[in-house]
């Protein structure tokens, strides 16, 4: 064994003198380093994550920005229970041969079973956002394809004692992914997916918005206007009443970017008023104190960051819509010259 240079062992001496509170700590801030990579790396985003589950089974999943479903690789290794030492051998031993394959279908005498679409398909993970943290994972599409060759190498008796329990769990999979299917059509053909949407915009307004109008109250710090400003390019209006444009922005930067239903029925509680084209109240007193306020709260601290972080308008809405995808702002209304309004 090679001699301890000095600062590994000044190193052991420091690590020794920590709290078993000390090195968790550490511990947890280099796993975040780990997950946290840079945002810019051009990776697709998960707009809406999730968890499917199915028995006792569950799997991360995510629906990305170009509108792919997929499932979490580890998410499907658990679930078929393939995570034993064995398996990662044996993918890593099929990386070697040129063949790589996930963990859950690594074990060799599945190979007969895999078709060479498969194969093709799982042949590098999709590397995609959750958040701070990147996923590797595979399209939706394919899980039955996956659950389908452990079900055949059973049937054709090429399975190990210890993997009927993964033959079970992908049979507990393909059952559950068939009964979801039906029930997904029978609602489209009847109509009924249109009263479960409705139902579900119900319980999600109950608990968004407010039983009655809130006092009202500051919620808009005066930063988020003044970088407002300072990207649209014009003057701070000390003291002087914002203009209805203001509006349009304010709907566009945080009120369009609420959960979808909340803003129409903001609209329909606070209407314009005839012949001035102004509210009588705020929109945020209408949302609840402990799920709506809260999120927009946090939703204009993140906006003022990325106001912050930006020299101009046109670079702030594209990391704008980046971190919030929602309505263009082409579509929606062109934007005026750099002017004041």
């Amino acid at each position: 064994m090679e001699d301890e240079t000095i600062q590994s062992k000044g190193g052991k001496a420091r690590a020794e003198k920590l709290t078993s509170e000390e090195r968790r700590a550490i511990a947890s801030g280099a796993a975040k380093a780990r997950w946290q990579a840079p945002q810019n790396d051009g990776l697709p985003r998960a707009t809406h994550p999730g968890t499917v589950k199915i028995g006792d089974l569950s799997i991360p999943c995510a629906v990305l920005e170009d509108g792919r479903r997929v499932l979490s690789e580890h998410g499907i290794t658990t679930a078929l229970g393939s995570r034993s030492g064995a398996s990662k051998r044996l993918k890593r031993a099929a990386q070697r041969d040129g063949t790589p394959l996930p963990i859950f279908l690594a074990p060799s005498n599945l190979k007969p079973f895999i078709s060479d679409e498969l194969a093709a398909a799982l042949f590098e993970p999709l590397q995609y956002r959750s958040g701070n943290r990147v996923v590797s994972g595979f399209e939706a599409k394919w899980l039955p394809e996956i659950c389908d060759v452990w079900l055949r190498a059973r049937d054709a008796e090429a399975l190990q004692t210890q993997q009927f329990e993964r033959a079970k769990n992908a049979e507990i999979l393909i059952r559950g992914l068939a009964q979801i299917g039906i029930i997904a059509l029978i609602d489209e053909a009847t109509g009924y997916q249109e009263v479960r949407e409705k139902d579900e915009l119900h319980r999600l307004l109950a608990i968004y918005l407010s039983e009655e109008r809130l006092k009202w109250a500051k919620r808009f710090p005066d930063e988020f206007y003044r970088q407002l400003y300072r990207l649209r390019g014009w003057s701070w209006p000390a003291g002087v009443k914002r203009t209805p444009y203001i509006g349009k922005l304010t709907n566009y930067l945080v009120y369009d970017r609420l959960p979808p239903g909340v803003l129409d029925e903001l609209r329909d509680r606070n209407p314009t008023l005839e012949g001035t084209g102004r509210r009588r109240w705020k929109h945020h007193q209408f949302l609840s104190e402990d799920i709506g306020q809260p999120d927009l709260r946090d939703h204009l601290l993140q906006t003022i960051a990325i106001m912050r972080g930006s020299r101009k308008w046109d670079d702030f809405v594209l990391a704008f819509e980046r971190a919030f995808p929602g309505i263009q702002p082409t579509l929606d209304f062109d934007w005026p010259d750099q002017t004041q309004p």
